[in-house]
């Protein structure tokens, strides 16, 4: 089975591109919203941690960007308890899907949380700035203090770009991205 890693910005559509390649994927944001509305174990750890932010089982997300927003040590006390939680669900979904040709990773900190092994294709969503901005600010979530304290915990983008095997330019036309995503899967599996 190969892994393939999708990097880039945030809003630089990599949950999109992940979907186009048409094998499992795995989506971090997605799991994390499920830990936060199913995981009784989470909250409390959470609420513990963040009494003053945390109050209510499901959590919501508002409780959280309040958290994050007040002080970004927060955002620390909440990453060390979900970040094991998801490096938990991803190691489930790779046994789950280990006899496929490839699974697709969509983990927004895949270099910084070290869950790259030495043998992951890396690509790269490469996006104008332009157009990251417009749907950012379509996004009802979209807070731009939270996005520049995540920005923080990132690795910058020329040292993910730099890292990937693969570049792909999305100027979201499906047509053209498809396209790239296609010619990808056939240069990954001749050099496998």
């Amino acid at each position: 089975m190969i892994r393939i890693a999708i990097l880039g910005e945030i809003g630089s559509g990599k949950s999109h591109i992940a979907k186009m390649f048409g094998y499992p994927v795995f989506n971090a944001d997605h799991e994390v919203l499920k830990i936060y509305n199913n995981s009784n174990k989470c909250y409390k750890k959470l609420n513990k941690a963040l009494p003053k932010y945390i109050i209510s089982f499901p959590i919501k997300k508002k409780e959280l960007l309040e958290a994050i927003s007040s002080n970004k040590q927060n955002l620390k006390k909440i990453s060390k308890i979900i970040h094991p939680e998801i490096r938990n669900k991803m190691n489930i979904f790779i046994r789950k899907n280990k006899k496929k040709k490839f699974v697709i990773l969509d983990i927004p900190l895949f270099l910084e949380n070290k869950i790259n092994k030495k043998n992951d294709i890396l690509i790269f969503v490469k996006a104008k700035k332009k157009d990251i901005n417009k749907r950012l600010k379509k996004r009802v979530s979209f807070n731009p203090k939270i996005y520049k304290q995540l920005k923080k915990v990132q690795f910058s983008l020329e040292f993910k770009r730099k890292k990937s095997n693969y570049i792909i330019k999305n100027n979201f036309i499906n047509k053209l991205t498809k396209k790239s995503v296609k010619n990808i899967l056939k240069r990954v599996l001749l050099n496998a």
